[in-house]
């Protein structure tokens, strides 16, 4: 049995689901309402790790990847794979760093790979980045190689 609300007291009912993002679970709020926007810290810290990195390398600091990897304890592999992030395009680093990127476009995600082409990115990504940045931008649409593992079939 439910008590009736005071007469002073007001309810609010916003429909939401929730949904796992990145091993967290995040609120999804339904179409036509603004969440407020927060840059994906594990993304963000990946792409810092990227570019910082690959000025070491070009600086001639470590000679290999391999080098660079002993050095921060990591596995080469792994830090091949972070490296790409550097070939992401400029509008999608910023969308990224401003918290803009859309729900499609995880740490995760960008880790399996993605085209080399800045077109080819923003054709993946780019109705994602637009709708939650207000960017303009409309894709191009052309082919290219992937950079990285496909997916395998589970």
């Amino acid at each position: 049995m439910t008590r009736p609300a005071p007469a002073d007291t007001v309810t609010l009912r916003v429909p939401f689901r929730l949904a796992k993002r990145g091993g967290r679970k995040e609120i999804r709020l339904p179409a036509g309402i603004a969440p407020s926007r927060r840059p994906d810290d594990a993304l963000v810290k990946a792409l810092a790790r990227a570019f910082r990195w690959k000025r070491m390398l070009e600086s001639g600091e470590f000679a290999t990847i391999a080098e660079l990897a002993e050095r921060e304890g990591i596995a080469p592999s792994y830090m091949t794979r972070v490296l790409r992030l550097t070939l992401l395009a400029p509008d999608i680093v910023e969308a990224i760093l401003d918290g803009k990127q859309g729900p499609e476009v995880t740490l995760a995600r960008l880790m399996d790979g993605f085209p080399e082409a800045w077109e080819g990115q923003r054709q993946i990504w780019g109705q994602a980045v637009r709708e939650h940045s207000g960017l303009t931008v409309d894709p191009v649409v052309i082919h290219s190689p992937r950079i990285g593992p496909r997916k395998r079939a589970r």
